[in-house]
């Protein structure tokens, strides 16, 4: 068994919760570190936090510094994520997080990460922005997140605004169906597509409350089933973007990130910057929208998933 108090820590506040079963809701950092600048990203990291809690959950930010995975951060350890000076926060997957803890680096949590981390604090709730999938031409590049395997095996439910636009969206879909995932939609049928509330592809089930989704990450962990789960939750329609003009920007950034030679992890953080270049900013205005919305949501089924037991 893994002695979690030498690795990890956990704030107070979020211990107690936990352990009293009060609603927690997970945030990663990578959206900070990697994906806004500073300090735009800092009052969207205090913005999140108050909608979580204004809704009756505690908010827990993940992330790894000097070598220790944290459940919680202090102020000191936001804006050292915020800031991120030099770029000495790494982007931390699952490959990179015995590195990090051996070696004593500092590094931000992806949707992965942030999964591991929840599910060692026994967080069963996390909030992103869009999930990591299937990139276009994984057929020959092989260039899948390790997001998917992550919600095959890790029990956490993970609210987003569907799947980055950037990927191949029907083939993430079947991969997660592969890997027997459940994937549902918040009051929709088409599952979103991170800047617009549809992609032409069918979600399992489309949930009508959070309730409802509760009830359904319950009975799955009730009956032993393993991994987690994904909620969609389109991005509210008078911040969402038009698909056909994103579908153009998205096909100029990813001939963008040919020509440049961006491959791997660096892949996703220039292409969304590439994006928000692309359409005047506006899509990082929907960005930040997408993970309020996505935390209100969490927050409601942490608080419904707590009243479950």
């Amino acid at each position: 068994m893994m002695d979690l108090k030498k690795y990890m820590d956990i704030t107070p506040e979020i211990a107690e919760a936990v352990a009293a079963g009060k609603p927690v809701v997970a945030l990663e950092s990578t959206i900070l570190s990697h994906g806004m600048p500073y300090p735009q990203n800092y009052e969207f990291a205090k913005g999140i936090e108050k909608i979580i809690r204004d809704l009756g959950a505690v908010p827990a930010t993940m992330a790894v510094i000097n070598g220790r995975m944290k459940a919680g951060l202090t102020e000191e350890e936001l804006l050292l994520m915020c800031e991120n000076k030099d770029n000495q926060v790494a982007k931390l997957s699952r490959r990179d997080l015995p590195i990090a803890l051996a070696m004593g680096k500092t590094g931000a949590t992806t949707v992965a990460t942030t999964m591991i981390l929840a599910d060692l604090a026994g967080i069963r709730v996390f909030a992103t922005g869009g999930i990591g999938g299937v990139h276009r031409g994984a057929e020959t590049t092989m260039d899948i997140s390790a997001d998917l395997q992550e919600l095959a095996h890790t029990p956490v439910a993970v609210v987003c605004a569907g799947a980055k636009m950037i990927l191949d969206i029907g083939l993430t879909l079947e991969y997660l169906e592969t890997m027997g995932v459940p994937v549902l939609g918040m009051q929709t049928e088409d599952f979103p597509s991170f800047y617009c509330r549809k992609s032409g592809f069918k979600v399992d089930y489309a949930a009508q409350s959070a309730a409802e989704v509760a009830q359904i990450a319950h009975t799955k962990w009730a009956c032993d089933l393993q991994g987690g789960m994904l909620i969609g939750n389109p991005v509210p329609e008078e911040y969402a973007m038009d698909y056909d003009y994103m579908s153009k920007i998205i096909d100029e950034a990813l001939a963008d990130a040919k020509e440049a030679g961006i491959k791997g992890k660096a892949t996703t953080p220039f292409l969304l910057a590439k994006i928000v270049e692309l359409t005047g900013g506006d899509s990082l205005k929907t960005n930040i929208q997408l993970a309020y919305n996505n935390a209100r949501c969490a927050a409601q089924i942490a608080v419904e998933l707590s009243k479950l037991g």
